[in-house]
């Protein structure tokens, strides 16, 4: 029986949007992949399919291979689809938000528009002072009392900034994220907090 041309395994590889963009940018790449996905086990049915050379097809199946989107199951060529959900889930779009949003405290929001444009953070403050108010703004990113794995807390940060591991490890170090056996979750930072109802509010008092 031979094994589907599509599998839904995520790659080994760790992709990025402009890594899978680039893979599929070049044509003769673009139409082997698609020739997998539709059927095409191997290098010679590559070749009937697309009418590339021999030689092209190869060159195109390696790089691929070597960027995780095809891989050899029993002999066969395979296309390992589940590396566009892998991107997507690992690299979510980020919101645009206003500058008049990013904190409703004036100073606050004021250091934050230096270091944060459309929802990506710029430059990370070299003054700890900045770093941590930018931090703290970060951290609210997390609930409280939920637990991430690395993979999830890596996923969310890089959605702030491209050097998301430096950012993780500001966040442990500055204890707004606490990690234990590879497990994190949120341990500061500023949480909106319902006082309820006051004093001269006719409905909080009881009748």
């Amino acid at each position: 029986m031979a094994t589907e041309p599509i599998s839904d395994v995520s790659p080994e590889v760790d992709l990025s949007p402009e890594v899978l963009v680039g893979l599929l940018a070049e044509p003769d790449r673009l139409a082997a992949f698609a020739a997998v996905v539709l059927g095409a086990g191997g290098p010679a049915e590559v070749a009937e399919r697309t009418g590339l050379p021999a030689r092209t097809v190869h060159a195109a199946l390696r790089r691929l291979e070597s960027g995780g989107l095809v891989e050899t199951v029993d002999g066969r060529t395979v296309a390992l689809i589940g590396a566009f959900k892998e991107v997507v889930r690992a690299h979510p779009p980020t919101p645009a938000v206003p500058d008049a949003e990013l904190d409703p405290d004036r100073a606050t929001a004021a250091v934050l528009r230096s270091f944060v444009r459309d929802g990506r953070i710029t430059r990370l403050p070299a003054a700890q002072g900045k770093r941590r108010l930018l931090l703290e703004h970060v951290v609210t990113t997390f609930v409280p009392g939920v637990r991430y794995s690395e993979r999830e807390v890596n996923a969310l940060l890089r959605a702030w900034h491209d050097d998301y591991a430096a950012l993780r490890r500001h966040l442990v170090d500055e204890v707004l994220l606490t990690r234990r056996d590879g497990v994190y979750w949120r341990s500061g930072g500023p949480v909106d907090i319902d006082p309820g109802p006051t004093a001269s509010d006719p409905d909080g008092l009881p009748g």
